[in-house]
């Protein structure tokens, strides 16, 4: 199959290791960035990321200088909302996205591009899209889904109906919602790429891919990212879930007034005064003894 673009998202690049991680972190993602370079020269064609290139607008040196000499050719992106400070398009020029694109490393929207083979219009986070525009590929970042889920149904759009909507372009890719997934009508294609990276301990068993796409057919195929399976732990999820099961018994007691004795009492400021309790924590136990 011939390659015309390598379709991707939300790699939300990032110094810091997630919680969830117990591998080195910052160089696994440099592998993965590598990979899809390596990618990209295999089949000389462009990427096309649809944001949250970054974890955060405000990217370190440290960071910046350990990407820039790796991130693939050919590099179109469009700014989500991790890479926008207050997720505010017209502050993009404070934005690790503008350090890469003066560096002339990689292409952000908003833009058109009329490039052979074919024409990309790209839309940042945030950013109305417009119904008039005559553009082969469409590159966004908002939640679009297939089955929402309860927070997602008042904040993004079902696939297919997406896909109706902006009925002039052939393939839409997005991002934003870290699950992968396609959906298609009359021939029209949108691809969700997902997430490049686990970094969530729920991640654990998925799968990260970019997806090959071949114009002339509008047909995409999927290359999986090599991973690590043992690099994501949620031992700190069971611990995190024990604690919070017993801190909601503990609470449950202290509301029952038979319970709430002096000796009770006195024992558990002892036992504030020398243990590390969130505030939080301690304002709660405080206003349930207070009633």
């Amino acid at each position: 199959m011939k390659v015309d673009a390598i379709l991707t998202a939300d790699w939300h690049m990032t110094d810091h290791k997630p919680v969830a991680r117990i591998d080195d972190y910052f160089e696994t993602m440099l592998g993965k960035i590598g990979w899809v370079a390596e990618l990209q020269a295999e089949y000389d064609c462009p990427v096309l990321h649809a944001g949250d290139l970054f974890h955060t607008w405000k990217a370190s040196p440290y960071l910046l200088a350990a990407i820039m000499n790796i991130l693939p050719e050919q590099f179109y992106t469009v700014p989500g909302n991790h890479d926008l400070k207050n997720h505010n398009l017209e502050l993009l020029n404070q934005s690790g996205l503008e350090v890469l694109r003066k560096a002339l490393k990689i292409q952000v929207s908003p833009f058109l591009l009329n490039r052979p083979p074919f024409s990309i219009a790209g839309y940042a986070y945030g950013q109305k899209i417009p119904s008039n525009i005559k553009c082969k590929v469409m590159l966004c970042h908002e939640m679009i889904y297939q089955q929402p889920e309860h927070w997602q149904k008042e904040n993004g759009s079902q696939a297919l109906a997406f896909l109706k909507k902006h009925k002039e372009y052939q393939l839409i890719v997005t991002g934003h919602n870290h699950k992968p997934f396609t959906a298609e009508h009359e021939g029209r294609l949108l691809v969700n790429p997902g997430s490049l990276m686990r970094m969530t301990a729920d991640q654990k068993d998925y799968k990260p891919r970019v997806y090959l796409w071949n114009k002339e057919s509008n047909t995409v195929k999927i290359e999986y990212v090599p991973i690590d399976s043992k690099a994501v732990e949620t031992v700190y999820l069971e611990k995190t879930k024990e604690r919070d099961e017993r801190m909601e018994s503990f609470i449950d007691r202290l509301q029952s007034s038979k319970e709430v004795g002096l000796s009770f009492e006195k024992n558990l400021e002892n036992y504030l005064a020398n243990n590390r309790v969130r505030t939080s924590v301690k304002d709660v136990i405080n206003e349930c003894i207070g009633d």
